[in-house]
């Protein structure tokens, strides 16, 4: 019996408060198939605390782990939506602590999607306690993940609009 091909990998990146988490799992619900959540979310919740720098490595190793235990599910159909991944990991550090450490580093470089969608500034910002700072970080962030990915050579579709009209462009992207 033959296993059915590994789903394509869409990374879903953005800054806080652009809908990253409402768009994965309404992309999995058209699709019929899987959305990873993003680990920091569940970190923050459980330790009551934003990460400190050296828990950067451990919570993008832990993302990925998820990522790919999921990919492996017979429910991952076409396509997987993974709701953040180590670049965005990488791209925090860099605005928090002015570096990223080596292993860090190295998932950064192994970006290996068949997609990536960057969540535009569009929507408006909003407070959510622990995790979100201000507008300000999160133009910094938006800012510096675009450079990441130029930088990098990782073509990317920037989304704007409300989930109907960011549904729309993947849509149109995934055909």
């Amino acid at each position: 019996m033959s296993r059915a091909p590994a789903p394509a990998r869409v990374a879903i990146l953005g800054a806080e408060s652009t809908g990253k988490s409402t768009l994965a799992p309404a992309l999995a619900a058209r699709y019929g198939s899987l959305w990873v959540p993003e680990y920091l979310r569940e970190f923050v919740e459980t330790n009551r605390r934003v990460p400190f720098e050296d828990d950067q490595p451990g919570i993008a190793r832990t993302q990925r782990a998820r990522e790919d235990a999921m990919a492996v599910s017979p429910e991952a159909r076409r396509f997987l939506f993974c709701d953040t991944t180590p670049l965005m990991t990488a791209v925090y550090s860099r605005i928090y602590w002015g570096r990223v450490p080596p292993e860090l580093l190295e998932m950064e470089a192994a970006h290996d999607y068949a997609f990536t969608l960057v969540a535009g500034l569009d929507l408006p910002w909003v407070p959510d306690g622990l995790q979100r700072e201000s507008e300000e970080v999160r133009r910094r962030v938006h800012e510096c993940l675009l450079a990441v990915l130029r930088e990098r050579g990782i073509p990317f579709t920037l989304l704007e609009g409300d989930l109907p009209q960011r549904l729309r462009q993947v849509e149109d992207l995934l055909r």
